[in-house]
């Protein structure tokens, strides 16, 4: 299974001139190739696009994506991985969606499709990811 990071979603949706063809690409590839899916922290960054739930739930598509539950363990994950954010020398003040996201996938054992790969290499360096470059 892959989950799929709110970036890639967004690209595809406003036709990100920079992003939309490698996403949708990749995204299309990921979903011919196996289930593909979101979780509320990815779910709640695409939204901000959206004045309701259903026009957010339209543009997604029924069935298009596997919603998951951000388990437990993926809170514990991504608060050590902020700890090591700031320790690094990160300024912001609670744990950045990328470490839910990140720690998502590290406690499930998904495949992550994203389009900045930077910050999941640096504090999750055994999930795999689908990303440019």
């Amino acid at each position: 299974m892959i989950l799929v990071d709110s970036n890639v979603i967004i690209d595809v949706l406003s036709q990100d001139p920079a992003w939309h063809s490698w996403s949708e690409a990749a995204l299309a590839h990921a979903a011919d190739h196996d289930e593909i899916a979101i979780n509320p922290i990815i779910y709640a960054e695409i939204s901000l696009g959206f004045a309701t739930m259903k026009a957010l739930d339209a543009e997604l598509g029924v069935g298009e994506f596997r919603r998951l539950p951000l388990p437990y363990e993926a809170g514990f994950v991504a608060g050590r991985a902020f700890v090591e954010y700031r320790r690094r020398g990160g300024t912001r003040l609670s744990p950045l969606p990328d470490f839910y996201i990140g720690g998502h996938a590290a406690v499930a054992g998904l495949r992550l499709l994203t389009r900045d790969a930077r910050r999941y290499v640096g504090y999750f360096p055994n999930v795999a990811l689908i990303s440019p470059g």
